[in-house]
């Protein structure tokens, strides 16, 4: 009795056919598309929401927006470049303009104030993924090395008289810090929303925002 031969798919039998025409040499690879993203005109679309005369987002939308004044957000920007080129815009060896230091800044800002997927910055900003993982690693290692020894230390007695004196002026007497995201115990929470709110303090609490 002659043995009837077994078909595969379709689309296993063009995939084999596909991996086959590729070769499976060690020198062998797949070539990575390239993807045209058209970065001047998100470059000039970015401009011109936030950072020419007339603006379509005002300073205020603009503090909502990145947690920082515009000012502050162009004087960390300006202070990057100078102390790394990564920042700066330039042409790569096709003569090709690259992403300016706004739109690099703009998603590495995106993805710290908002846990943004690195993913999805791209539609807008026209910034990869891979590109905006190195944009955040980057300027995270950028704010450490220049802004560090100013601000990231630790309080001196000029700083703590300072802080205290503001604190009482606002009606906070003696408290030394700040009131934004905490977590504040929440004593009659409802027992049904105990897992939900208990955390790293182990007893349920509530987070202000100021």
């Amino acid at each position: 009795m002659k043995k009837k031969e077994r078909r595969g798919s379709p689309y296993l039998s063009s995939l084999k056919d596909k991996l086959n025409s590729q070769g499976t040499g060690s020198g062998d690879r797949i070539s990575r598309q390239y993807r045209y993203r058209d970065r001047v005109s998100g470059h000039s679309r970015l401009l011109n929401d936030y950072f020419f005369e007339n603006p379509v987002y005002d300073e205020t939308l603009f503090r909502k927006l990145f947690r920082l004044s515009r000012p502050l957000f162009l004087r960390i920007l300006h202070t990057l470049q100078r102390h790394n080129d990564y920042f700066v815009q330039r042409r790569n060896a096709a003569n090709t303009v690259g992403l300016s230091g706004e739109q690099k800044m703009m998603a590495s800002l995106r993805m710290l104030a908002y846990g943004m997927f690195a993913d999805s910055l791209d539609e807008y900003v026209r910034i990869g993924e891979t590109t905006t993982i190195e944009c955040v690693k980057r300027f995270c290692q950028g704010v450490v090395e220049i802004f560090g020894p100013e601000y990231l230390r630790s309080p001196n007695a000029a700083d703590i008289s300072r802080l205290l004196r503001k604190a009482n002026q606002l009606g906070f007497p003696g408290m030394l810090g700040s009131l934004d995201c905490m977590h504040w115990v929440w004593k009659n929470c409802p027992a049904a929303y105990h897992g939900m709110y208990t955390g790293h303090v182990h007893r349920p609490t509530i987070v202000l925002e100021v």
